[in-house]
């Protein structure tokens, strides 16, 4: 899975810039859909070690939060949507805290 010697040998800086392009993107949106991209590009170069796991991470939780955003969006017409758009953003929200702090500690996501 992955070495824990090679902490240093792989950089976790682009996937912490990722952590905050999605934090920002509650202001600026864009900014999640960079991180994505970021996060797409950099896995292939952290294959095998422990920040590999953060940008799986990244992509699973951008691309779950859009599309149960998306699903949010077409329920708004029955209302319902709104509580869907509202519990995929506080999960977001929990992924990008849970990650960031994994981590600035060193450790893969489980």
């Amino acid at each position: 899975m992955y070495n824990p010697n090679e902490v240093r040998q792989v950089s976790k800086n682009p996937a912490t810039v990722v952590y905050a392009l999605y934090a920002l993107s509650f202001f600026v949106g864009i900014t999640a859909f960079i991180g994505v991209l970021i996060a797409h590009i950099k896995k292939g170069d952290a294959e095998g070690s422990w920040v590999q796991s953060h940008y799986s991470w990244q992509v699973r939780s951008f691309w779950w939060t859009f599309l149960w955003s998306a699903i949010g969006l077409v329920l708004t017409l029955v209302w319902i949507g709104y509580l869907v758009i509202l519990g995929a953003l506080g999960w977001f929200i929990y992924r990008i805290v849970k990650g960031w702090l994994r981590l600035l500690e060193e450790r893969p996501i489980d």
